[in-house]
């Protein structure tokens, strides 16, 4: 049903491998060698980028606390409206 695709370096690509007819610890070893083929498939970013996306996380951050403080003046205050302070 599964054909094993081929990788450009002419190995077999464990990721298409079927798991039909294997045992627990074939299961396993057909796991851990997808994981290990998808592994050497990740690109890590440059010095550049890496800085680029720690300050996007921090402003992000940033706005979504200041989001929080605004709501949480805005209900504080209308909470001490409602119910007397």
């Amino acid at each position: 049903m599964s054909e094993s695709a081929v990788t450009d370096s002419g190995e077999k690509d464990p990721r298409h491998e079927s798991r039909e007819g294997l045992n627990i610890f074939g299961r396993i070893a057909l796991f851990v060698r997808q994981v290990i083929s998808e592994l050497r498939r990740v690109v890590t970013p440059t010095r550049e980028e890496l800085i680029r996306y720690i300050w996007i996380v921090i402003a992000f951050v940033a706005v979504m606390m200041a989001l929080v403080f605004v709501l949480d003046l805005g209900f504080g205050w209308v909470a001490t409206k409602v119910f007397g302070g």
